[in-house]
């Protein structure tokens, strides 16, 4: 057996490493190390609770909205504050203009320029992934960052600003739309629209939305040459390295719904196992810190702790190990559109037996991308209704609430208890927190870690660029992380 340590990662938030024992040419065991604290939930921790709107948020800037919505949540749980449908439409619109943008962003500037890597100099696809995708100088990649720029002028015109506006609150939204300020909106979802349909998919949205199936996939791929459309592109070459086969993670996932009021979420909450859905309780929801810099033992995230041990002896990461029932989950853009049915998903999925995989997770976050434009724009018009974006109300002295919230990474949650008007415990579960989570007391892996199992990697390959590509198939933000 050998070791061969990978990190830090290029082209992922914050501090990541990933350590592998080697057998046969093939990856026996890996250990995903979050190697630097945070410590925002100590920082929060004896602070008057509205501080939570303002600190909660900056625990990330790249999904800043995710985390200032959940907060926001929270505390409105706490205090039983209910929106308005108006600022729910708003906030739902704030968070899928940086949920789009996180995708576009995985897509062209983290995941692809991989490909246009030395080490592919061979392959019949090198020299357009050169072209389209090299990092800064790819013109996909120049075009898609340009894109992403203008689309994020929406969140200028509804939220004030971005990273870290304040517009998101309990009991709603501060800022109204006027009509001036909804032609705006329409004008630069209709550009963003533009991009996809002409850049990316090559193709409309609405029938990339409609594909219902691995067959219905390949037969739309098989329409026009590969190098038509950036989708068609990725496929051209997933399939030529078979990236459907490698990555494969537990067969459980997991969604808390997003966008739309409670019973009516445009993408449905709810846990996947062993091929069957299942209603979400996160009753049964500990975090095993038994390999962590973490003292403590397993709890709720209503009960837990964050108390730093750096010099603990079985430790390895900064992060907890999120486990439901015992078991750990996968979350993110392929378990969210698994749980809300789509039948594309719900297809490759069951191909995999029931696993997801490097190629399918990232074909997931496109696919959303053609689902969430059209919901964006229907959002829009709804915002010319009549009514409040904001109500008030007080907060109590001693409560709890959660906030849940799907990031572009997947499944987020706050925590939140209140003692004397002061926050006595805060704790945040993060989607990578899910996904990158050590082993736990049982030695169970966690869902990146039980991917990278069986994983060719050659003698004296120190690149290993097919577990690269699997750790940013799961786009990990690590700062989110620990907190």
């Amino acid at each position: 057996m050998s070791r061969l340590i990978l990190g830090p990662f290029n082209r992922v938030e914050g501090d990541l490493e990933v350590r592998l024992t080697l057998a046969d040419g093939k990856v026996a065991a890996a250990e995903v190390s979050a190697s630097l604290y945070r410590g925002f939930e100590q920082i929060l921790r004896g602070r008057p609770t509205q501080d939570a709107l303002v600190v909660a948020p900056r625990i990330c800037g790249i999904c800043s909205v995710a985390q200032s919505l959940a907060a926001a949540r929270a505390v409105a749980a706490a205090a039983g504050l209910v929106p308005p449908p108006l600022g729910r439409v708003a906030a739902d619109l704030v968070l899928a203009c940086e949920n789009a943008a996180d995708h576009l962003t995985h897509f062209y500037l983290f995941f692809m320029p991989d490909f246009a890597r030395a080490a592919y100099a061979g392959r019949s696809w090198h020299e357009q992934a050169v072209a389209r995708h090299r990092a800064i100088v790819g013109e996909a990649g120049r075009a898609a960052a340009a894109a992403r720029v203008r689309l994020l002028h929406m969140l200028g015109v509804v939220a004030g600003k971005w990273p870290h506006s304040l517009v998101l609150q309990p009991g709603g939204v501060t800022k109204s739309v006027d009509q001036g300020e909804r032609m705006r909106l329409v004008a630069i979802l209709a550009d963003f629209r533009a991009f996809l349909e002409q850049r990316l998919f090559g193709d409309r949205l609405e029938r990339i939305a409609a594909l219902d199936g691995p067959a219905a996939l390949a037969a739309w791929a098989a329409e026009q040459p590969p190098t038509t459309g950036d989708l068609r592109f990725f496929l051209h070459v997933a399939e030529d390295l078979g990236l459907a086969e490698w990555g494969r993670g537990p067969p459980r996932f997991l969604s808390h719904g997003s966008f739309g009021p409670p019973g009516a979420s445009l993408f449905a909450p709810g846990r996947w196992r062993d091929g069957a859905l299942l209603p979400l309780d996160l009753a049964e929801l500990l975090e095993d810190v038994s390999h962590a810099w973490l003292d403590g033992s397993p709890a709720h995230p209503s009960q837990g702790m964050t108390e730093p041990d750096a010099d603990k002896a079985d430790g390895y990461s900064w992060c907890k190990a999120p486990r439901l029932a015992g078991e750990s989950y996968e979350v993110g853009a392929l378990a969210r559109q698994l749980i809300a049915g789509h039948p594309l998903v719900r297809g490759l999925v069951g191909a995999a037996g029931g696993r997801g995989n490097l190629r399918d997770r990232v074909l997931a976050r496109l696919l959303e991308l053609a689902l969430l434009v059209p919901a964006m724009e229907g959002w829009v018009q709804a915002l010319g209704g009549a009514g409040p974006f904001c109500v008030s109300g007080e907060q109590p002295k001693n409560a709890a609430g959660v906030g849940l919230v799907e990031a572009a990474r997947g499944s987020l949650g706050h925590w939140l208890t209140v003692e004397g008007g002061r926050i006595a415990r805060y704790q945040v579960v993060a989607p990578t927190t899910w996904n990158f989570s050590p082993r736990d007391a049982q030695l169970r892996p966690g869902p990146l870690e039980e991917a990278l199992v069986g994983v060719p990697v050659a003698e004296g390959d120190d690149e290993a660029l097919l577990v690269q590509h699997i750790v940013r198939s799961f786009d990990p933000c690590m700062s989110c992380t620990v907190h």
